[in-house]
């Protein structure tokens, strides 16, 4: 047994040695000016933004791609800039293909089949490899139409041909859409937390570049904070200072749970329905059996799930059922997970549930006092450094990035309903303060409010390539990179209807056909062979649904 856990983790920390090559274009490069294409900026280069490019540049007609990131790596994010061999995915390695319809994808560019798919978590910087060689792959077959811009977007403006963004670094450039692709948003200091506590070097605001920086921890460490990005962050402490105390505390003092090391199929069921109380009474009488395979039963239908609660049902989710959800739904790999367990038998780690009440300087280090859950008397505790690993934002109107508070005080955005992140419509184009935002978008966590589970790989890959398929429509005058004309060369008027339907009804068409891969069957038909294929297609899942019935 042992043999095999080192051969997986072996194949999950291989690494490639090619770099993406980054090219910073100045707004007067041939990208913005001399040609009839079209250009969008998309604002993020992590897994959101690398595979909205991607599925632009992928089309024979469709635009040219600025891609602006401020990280130190094109196509890593936060999420895969980590170096640490002991840093796996917290998804199973067969379901992490970046392109929907290409469900193995990943394994091979992994060079694995499907068993071994099912039971390999890989490293964090073998996926970012993965996401750069698909860029590398669309940006050759789409010569002269991708640019990099290593800066700050910092913000953005309507102009009277389309859209400006400011860069940090004073410049503007001029596209005809925007993408907002950011990731998550940073989370602000926990509350009591002292000014001069966070001008020391015993504060760390960002975990994960501390990470890199491969810097010693001092001391004892207090985490605030106890989800994946504390775990992470405890080992790498584990493995650099293997007699530091570690002590994560949360507001409830959760750890996420571990994955089994093989993957049931969980069950189909149908959809659930009705209020948060009776879905969580479905789950709990479910997971008597098995827990993890109720949680997986549910979801596939969680985005149709939340869109059906409304704004109370939706706040009375976050306050009482999001913490237990989030840490049995993103699990821990089993080699994380047993790797923990040993620090945690050996008293290096532990994890208590409380308010942080206060933390201050004092000699050797920092004071942290704490109100425990459920308790009254304040507990106390000196440790040599803190470090913030409360997780992403979850309150967009906090949020100190002066791109989202421009665009919200500007009227071109405004936070969702339960203030989780910006509110889009059903094509993922922002809502303002006069409507739908023409030509401006935003992909992954930021859109949360709309589906909620919209912060994983297998949620993010589809909305990338809808996003993308229907500014492809807006931006060309063609439907998902398909003439919108008859064999004369003029416009079909049936042609037109039925594929602005495709390409800009997506969810809809999802919901009333109860069938995703009917549904992107016909839109990848009119996308690639055009109106006959699209409507053989349509004719298809017509005639199944006669015979069902």
């Amino acid at each position: 047994m042992i043999a095999t856990r080192h051969a997986v983790r072996g194949l999950a920390s291989r690494r490639v040695t090619p770099h993406l090559a980054i090219v910073t274009k100045p707004a007067s490069s041939p990208l913005t000016a001399g040609s009839s294409r079209p250009t969008v900026a998309v604002i993020g280069a992590g897994f959101s933004g690398v595979l909205t490019a991607v599925h632009l540049l992928r089309a024979p007609d469709g635009p040219r791609v600025l891609l602006i990131e401020r990280g130190p790596r094109f196509g890593r994010g936060a999420a895969y800039s980590s170096a640490n061999a002991g840093h796996l995915l917290n998804v199973r390695g067969a379901n992490m293909s970046a392109l929907p319809d290409a469900p193995g994808h990943f394994l091979e560019w992994l060079g694995v089949n499907q068993a071994e798919g099912e039971r390999v978590f890989v490293t964090r910087d073998r996926y970012g490899a993965y996401l750069q060689s698909l860029l590398r792959e669309a940006a050759g077959a789409a010569a002269g139409r991708l640019a990099f811009e290593h800066d700050d977007a910092v913000d953005v403006a309507r102009t009277s041909g389309g859209w400006s963004v400011g860069l940090a670094m004073g410049r503007r450039v001029k596209v005809d859409a925007v993408v907002l692709a950011i990731g998550n948003l940073a989370p602000p200091a926990p509350e009591g937390v002292s000014e001069d506590v966070m001008k020391s070097d015993r504060w760390v605001a960002d975990p994960w570049a501390w990470i890199e920086t491969k810097a010693a921890a001092t001391g004892d460490v207090l985490l605030i904070g106890s989800g994946l990005t504390a775990v992470d962050v405890a080992l790498s402490i584990g493995e650099s200072e293997p007699n530091a105390q570690i002590l994560a505390l949360s507001r409830h003092g959760l750890a996420p749970r571990a994955h089994a090391p093989i993957h049931a199929v969980a069950a189909r069921r149908e959809p659930p329905s009705g209020s948060v109380r009776k879905v969580l009474r479905q789950i709990r009488n479910e997971a008597r059996e098995d827990w993890r395979a109720a949680i997986d039963s549910l979801r596939p239908h969680i985005q149709e799930l939340w869109r059906s609660w409304s704004v109370t049902e939706r706040q009375r989710f976050l306050r009482h059922a999001r913490p237990w959800w989030e840490v049995s739904r993103h699990r821990l790999a089993p080699e994380v997970a047993a790797d923990l367990d040993r620090l945690t038998a050996a008293g290096l780690f532990a994890v208590a549930g409380g308010r942080l009440v206060s933390l201050t300087l004092a000699p050797g280090g920092l004071e942290a006092v704490w109100r425990p859950r459920g308790g009254s008397a304040l507990q106390r505790r000196r440790v040599g450094m803190a470090i913030n690993c409360a997780g992403p934002l979850s309150d967009v109107e906090r949020a100190r990035d002066p791109l989202i508070a421009g665009l919200i005080r500007a009227g071109l955005a405004r936070s969702d309903a339960c203030r989780l992140g910006l509110d889009v419509d059903l094509a993922s184009r922002l809502i303002g303060a006069d409507g739908t935002v023409e030509g401006l978008y935003a992909v992954g966590p930021l859109t949360r409010g709309q589906v909620y589970e919209m912060t994983s790989v297998p949620d993010i890959r589809i909305q990338a390539a809808d996003v993308a398929r229907t500014l492809l429509a807006e931006l060309t005058g063609r439907v998902a990179g398909s003439l919108a004309d008859g064999p004369d060369g003029k416009t079909d008027p049936l042609t037109r209807a039925l594929g602005l339907y495709l390409s800009e009804r997506t969810a809809e068409l999802d919901v009333e056909i109860q069938d995703k891969s009917a549904s992107r069957r016909m839109r990848s038909a009119w996308e690639l062979r055009g109106r006959r294929e699209a409507l053989d297609e349509v004719a298809a899942w017509l005639e199944a649904r006669k015979t069902d019935a």
